[in-house]
Parts: C-alpha cells; sequence; structure tokens
C-alpha cells in the first residue's frame, strides 16, 4: 500500500465578498456539529436568521485581516503543507473542512498519486465535535462513497504531546522576549457546554462543575474543555511560571446557550478595570492564525483592553510556519510512514 497524508484545517469563504461569506458560513454553521440542533430548528436559526444578519458584519471582519494573497489561514495551511513536503517521505495532501478546498478535493489529491493508505491530521491540537469530529465524519462518508480502496488512520490529538508543548511555549517565550508584562491569556475557541457532556464518553464525569477538568477520567480523552486547561497547565510548568500571572478563558461565542467560561472579551474587560497594564495573549487552540486570531483577538480585543485603560497589549502569533514545528510535524508523519506508530 502506498502512504500519504492529508492535513485539514477549518477553511474560508473564497473571498471577503458578502456573497463569498455568505455560502461560507451556510456550509459551516449548517454542520450538525456546530449548531447541534434538529435540521427544522437549525435552518431556521442559520438560514432565516444569522444568514439575514451576518454575512455583511463578518465580510468586514474578513476584509480586514485578508491578504493580498488570499485568507490568511488558507495561505499559512499552504506554506505549512509545503514545508512539511520538503522532510518527508510520502505525498501531503491540503483540504479544508469548508471551503472550495474540500476534503473531497484532498482525498482525490492523494488517489491520483496512488495512495490508498491517509493518515488524517486535523490540525487541531485539542479534540472538539466541531473540529476534529466533523472532520472525520466526513472523511470516512466520502472514503465510503467514492475512495472505498482507501483506509485512514487518524492522528490523535497532540494537545499534550511533550513536542507540541516544547514548540508551543517556546513559540511564547521568544515572542514575549524582552517584553514586559503582567499577565498571560491563554484564549481558546469556545464551545457550548452541551458539546462537552455530549463528547463525554462516561455519560457521568463532566459536571461543569470546576473540578471534573481535573480528575483523571477517561472522559478527558474527548474533553475539549479539559485538553484546552492542561495545555495552559502544561505551558505553565515548561516556562516556569508563578500562579495567578497566567489563566485560561474562551472566545467566539454564538447565540445565547452557555459557553464554555470565562469569556475572552469580559476577561480583557475585567484585566483592565482591575488595573492591569500590560497584558499578552495567545490562542493554542489554532495552528494557523485566521480571523479569529489576526481580528477577534488582534484587533476588538485589543480595542477593549484600551478602551478599559489598558496600554501594552501583546499577541502571539500561533505556530504557523515555524521550523521547529514544522519539523515535528515532519517527523511524527515520516514514523508513521515507516512503523506506523502515531505520535
Amino acid at each position: 500500500m502506498k502512504k500519504g497524508v492529508l492535513m485539514v484545517n477549518l477553511g474560508s469563504p473564497d473571498s471577503p465578498n458578502p456573497k463569498d461569506v455568505k455560502k461560507y458560513l451556510d456550509e459551516f454553521l449548517m454542520d450538525e456539529r456546530v449548531i447541534d440542533l434538529p435540521f427544522i430548528l437549525r435552518a431556521i436559526l442559520v438560514k432565516g436568521i444569522i444568514l439575514n444578519t451576518r454575512p455583511k458584519k463578518s465580510a468586514e471582519a474578513y476584509g480586514k485581516i485578508w491578504w493580498d494573497e488570499g485568507s490568511p489561514l488558507i495561505v499559512l495551511s499552504e506554506r505549512l503543507q509545503e514545508k512539511i513536503d520538503e522532510f518527508t517521505s510520502v505525498p501531503i495532501a491540503l483540504g479544508m473542512r469548508y471551503g472550495s478546498m474540500s476534503i473531497e478535493k484532498g482525498l482525490k489529491e492523494l488517489n491520483d498519486k496512488g495512495v490508498d493508505e491517509v493518515l488524517i491530521i486535523p490540525l487541531y491540537p485539542q479534540f472538539a465535535m466541531a473540529t476534529t469530529e466533523t472532520i472525520l465524519v466526513l472523511a470516512e462518508e466520502l472514503r465510503q462513497q467514492q475512495f472505498p480502496h482507501m483506509s485512514f488512520t487518524t492522528m490523535p490529538p497532540f494537545y499534550n504531546h511533550p513536542d507540541y508543548i516544547r514548540v508551543l511555549s517556546e513559540s511564547i517565550k521568544e515572542s514575549l522576549e524582552g517584553k514586559d508584562y503582567e499577565h498571560l491569556l491563554f484564549s481558546y475557541h469556545g464551545v457550548p457546554k452541551r458539546h462537552i457532556r455530549k463528547s463525554d464518553i462516561t455519560k457521568s464525569h463532566c459536571k461543569m462543575d470546576g473540578k471534573c477538568c481535573s480528575t483523571p477520567s477517561p472522559a478527558h480523552q474527548y474533553c475539549y474543555s479539559h485538553q484546552c486547561k492542561e495545555v495552559t497547565r502544561l505551558v505553565g510548568e515548561y516556562l516556569g511560571m508563578e500562579d495567578g500571572t497566567y489563566s485560561t478563558s474562551f472566545q467566539s461565542r454564538l447565540g445565547f446557550d452557555p459557553w464554555l467560561t470565562p469569556y475572552t472579551d469580559r476577561t480583557i474587560e475585567k484585566m483592565g478595570l482591575g488595573g492591569t497594564k500590560k497584558m499578552a495573549i495567545v490562542t493554542p487552540a489554532f495552528v494557523s492564525d485566521c480571523l479569529e486570531t489576526l481580528e477577534e483577538i488582534a484587533m476588538e480585543g485589543e480595542e477593549i483592553f484600551h478602551e478599559v485603560n489598558g496600554e501594552q497589549f501583546h499577541v502571539i502569533p500561533c505556530l504557523n510556519t515555524r521550523e521547529d514545528w514544522v519539523k515535528v510535524l515532519s517527523r511524527w508523519i515520516d514514523e508513521w510512514a515507516m512503523s506506523e506508530a502515531i505520535v
């Protein structure tokens, strides 16, 4: 069997034009693992309400961060693919869960190269219904319908892998070198609390009581909340940070359901009102900079901080195409290609 790799990220509209953004949001928000309501209710909410109001605002946000080469997320993902391709011994393809650069196209590219054993790498350190799970479900549907001769192996979440923690920690250390800051905020993409409960394989552990995330359990294998907090803890240990100088928050909530807390925007505001003048922020739910990091954090977050008398707001870039990150991913891929072991 010939092996190959499909790296998968979130995706992006084809342009910051409201028409393209509306098409993208339709596909994204109608995913039952993103908005996990019955189809009729989801359609009413998305097509009847959100798509009539949100595309214009989102298009304006995309317009602020759009590069000459295209969507930052797509461009950075392509650069990562190209660099990894230089270091690895197997074909590397790239797909997006949403948008025109689809998982289907990525699998077809590998198929055309004779690949029939595929390592799927969701480019997310943590597991979540709305990220890793939806990628794997769609990939399996496509395999059954179009590529039945292929076999899939999935790279597991790497949130606590020592290599990842080292690379992330070193990126933070380098970015903050020479910077004077009082607090480092780890901001992760938020999810509804019900997603955490739905992912609880024990059906009893996740109580959202502030204790379950730190109490050992098989549920942590699929618990996004635990995995985010574990990244914060492990990086704090690696960097020797003192308690109280760093914390965790969650961004990008949608709708009125309870989401993971504390919320990033309110945390930034609270810190400024509490007298913090200099803060730094890192976004470890993403490996590539995107709308949520470049606009929501680097622009909106900084604006909030300055509005409450904050002075210095330093945003740490995602791993993007850092040399040490490229080498780690490349080594994981080659180890799989040579021995079938996964990180």
